[in-house]
């Protein structure tokens, strides 16, 4: 799912394309993706975009008259900047955003269709859909602080929850969480204030860097490599590498369709976490350390 760094620099690209231009017309294939009724949709059609603001996760178009177009893209939702009226393919293509320089087109991996489409009027209406996290780049340590120890979660869970803080989830979470070389499962209430101090500046500074990374990547263009998944990552999707600060083999925490990566060695002083997929099977058996886990590899190889 594109994140707080992602969004951003899809952001700042549109700026450039349709900030002040016209949007001519709005084009929906999939009857998934619109989730209001009120007010219709074709009413943004012939007004002027004047803002594009994030919102968590969701890009929000603000146009004449105080209507908002917004997006959120979900897990597998990619944006692409086309010549105008670019034909839709409809098992891929989810709506365009036609204006008279290009069209803003819409895709979705997969079969699934979770991406959506608000049409909402005025702030009040923009913000029934901001689930009201903290904007981590502006807060300062006791505001972040008083975020995260308002509720006595796990600090993976605290971080991707957008009630708590917003445009964080699954891949930059285990970014901020290695560097801060803290484990996900830690839980909020019990953090000192040393760990909540170094938890907060590893969260500012992996996302300014990811973010200046991506912004870099996109030299101007529109980015359109937009992924969860990237080599310069340090755990995220390195399940069996080696952790680029000690060399330890990554480990991950499988649930539903996510995993959590993590180091035990630089993170969780070498205990293994129970892998939930795994850990239900072997119950007691389940490796406690990744001694442990490489013994029970070597003995049944």
């Amino acid at each position: 799912m594109p994140e707080l760094p992602d969004i951003v620099v899809y952001i700042e690209t549109l700026e450039s394309r349709v900030l002040h231009q016209t949007l001519e017309r709005v084009r929906v294939v999939s009857p998934f993706l619109l989730r209001t009724a009120t007010p219709p949709l074709h009413v943004v059609e012939g007004k002027s975009v004047r803002e594009v603001r994030r919102v968590g996760k969701r890009i929000a178009f603000g146009l004449q008259d105080n209507i908002w177009l917004v997006l959120h893209l979900m897990i597998a939702g990619r944006l692409h900047w086309s010549k105008p009226g670019v034909t839709l393919i409809p098992k891929r293509a989810l709506a365009a955003f036609d204006f008279a320089a290009g069209s803003l087109l819409l895709t979705e991996a997969g079969s699934q269709r979770r991406a959506s489409l608000h049409v909402v009027q005025g702030e009040d209406g923009l913000r029934e859909l901001d689930p009201g996290g903290l904007e981590v780049l502006t807060a300062d340590l006791e505001s972040f602080a008083s975020r995260l120890t308002s509720a006595n979660h796990t600090l993976k869970r605290a971080l991707t929850d957008p009630r708590l803080f917003s445009g964080i989830g699954n891949a930059y979470s285990d970014e901020i969480l290695h560097r801060a070389q803290l484990s996900p499962v830690t839980l909020t209430q019990r953090m000192g204030n040393d760990d909540i101090e170094r938890l907060h500046n590893a969260t500012l500074r992996v996302l300014v860097e990811w973010t200046d990374r991506l912004r870099a990547e996109a030299k101007g263009g529109f980015p359109e490599n937009v992924t969860a998944f990237r080599e310069e990552m340090a755990v995220h999707g390195k399940y069996g590498k080696p952790c680029p600060r000690c060399g330890t083999k990554v480990q991950r925490i499988r649930y539903a369709n996510n995993e959590t990566n993590y180091c035990p060695t630089c993170q969780t002083g070498g205990k293994l976490l129970a892998d939930r997929a795994l850990s239900r099977l072997m119950k007691q058996d389940w490796p406690r350390t990744l001694e442990e886990l490489e013994s029970l590899i070597r003995k049944n190889s």
